[in-house]
């Protein structure tokens, strides 16, 4: 049997009967992670990545398709600086508008 480009050889039943699972404990991992964040001293309700973080949760509610390249782009630096001239080496898991200048804009 031979599918079309983006199909999925998945049912829905079958994909519940296959993944529900694994995909609960993921969801319960990040339940657990919030309700630590909500428990903690509230000092990083600014920070990017929580920003970024926040901003994929509301994705994840979408009806759109599509919502893998949206949260990937939350969830990304687009800094396309040579590494060697960028302030940090580490990633960050998203990206940080006040440590460099995103690529979209221009560099005076």
């Amino acid at each position: 049997m031979s599918y079309k480009t983006g199909e999925i050889p998945l049912n829905q039943q079958e994909l519940v009967d296959e993944y529900f699972m694994e995909y609960r404990a993921m969801l319960l991992a990040v339940a657990a992670y919030l309700d630590r964040m909500d428990r903690s001293e509230m000092n990083a309700e600014d920070d990017f990545r929580v920003k970024a973080f926040r901003a994929s949760l509301q994705e994840l509610t979408s009806d759109e398709t599509g919502r893998v390249e949206r949260i990937q782009m939350l969830l990304s630096d687009n800094d396309t600086t040579l590494m060697d001239e960028r302030d940090v080496q580490g990633a960050y898991g998203a990206f940080n508008p006040e440590s460099r200048t995103p690529a979209t804009e221009e560099v005076s």
